[in-house]
């Protein structure tokens, strides 16, 4: 009995350390798949000065893809993660005050992290939608980095991001691409032009992209559900013609997206669906986004 007790316990210690061992390695090949973005093709874009693409990029960074939800509504940065699986993970300060990023970044350093998701020391970034932002389009870019070049600095330094313990295994191995989304962009194909501006399907579908709407409402945008504890993105309704949207009007979208009510009386949670920061889009990028959601094929609830 006593040898079978002993060939026991140097089985259960074997499994252990087969355990540990398999969470060391884990551990920094996650690390280094997040500290060392692999790399990818870039395009220069031109950045203007004039007043007039100083102000369209205030209104795609503030209106349009809504970077105030991750950085701040001044753009100044916020923690995500602190001490939570075992990391230190922000959304960067975006202004050129004191610990912010556009005091050192040059054109290009933006143009690889708003549309390649990598860093200006090599880094992957994470929780960083650039799956979508990749759609944006050469001149809509410049005229983003003229303005966050010229955002009023904010002082906020953040210190530097830190993954650990377990963070590194969920992250950097296991939720790599959720964690992440350079392997979903075609780094070699960003940059086409924007449609013309007008209620047309192209350019509603080119807003629905550059607002990231599918990081909530799922790819094919026929929502997100999750199961009750289960993690992931903020749950968004199927916005094609087999959800709810398919009972609505112009009319009614136009409502919901300037007032937050929807036809049956519901109101939306500015926290999970920014509708106060899209309701500041024009009635023709709205009219976009309505005529290009009304052309989608009418899919049944994603479960």
């Amino acid at each position: 009995m006593k040898r079978v007790l002993k060939w026991i316990g140097i089985v259960l210690a074997g499994l252990v350390g087969l355990v540990l061992l398999t969470a060391v390695i884990l551990h920094f090949v996650g690390l280094s798949r997040l500290n060392n973005a692999p790399e990818v093709a870039t395009k220069p874009v031109s950045v203007p000065t004039d007043t007039a693409a100083v102000a369209r990029g205030e209104h795609l960074v503030n209106v349009i893809s809504s970077c105030g939800t991750c950085h701040g509504e001044d753009l100044g940065g916020q923690v995500f993660f602190d001490g939570e699986v075992g990391s230190y993970v922000f959304a960067a300060n975006l202004t050129a005050g004191a610990g912010g990023v556009a005091a050192t970044f040059s054109d290009a350093d933006w143009e690889r992290a708003i549309r390649h998701g990598v860093g200006s020391d090599g880094r992957v970034l994470v929780i960083m939608p650039s799956n979508f932002y990749q759609h944006y389009s050469d001149a809509d870019l410049g005229a983003m980095i003229a303005y966050l070049k010229a955002a009023p600095p904010i002082d906020n330094d953040l210190g530097v991001r830190r993954i650990g313990f377990p963070g590194s295994v969920l992250g950097g191995t296991l939720g790599f691409n959720d964690f992440t989304r350079i392997n979903g962009i075609d780094h070699a194909n960003v940059g086409a032009n924007s449609p013309a501006a007008g209620a047309t399907v192209e350019y509603g579908a080119y807003l629905v992209q550059i607002a990231a709407c599918g990081e909530c409402h799922a790819a094919n945008l026929a929502g997100i559900t999750l199961a009750e504890g289960q993690d992931g993105p903020p749950e968004g309704p199927n916005l094609t013609p087999g959800g709810d949207l398919g009972g609505w009007t112009d009319a009614d979208f136009m409502a919901v997206m300037r007032t937050g009510q929807t036809p049956d009386g519901r109101s939306l949670d500015p926290e999970m669906m920014p509708w106060p920061t899209f309701s500041q889009m024009s009635d023709t990028e709205l009219q976009a986004i309505w005529t290009y959601l009304q052309s989608l094929p009418a899919l049944p609830d994603n479960s």
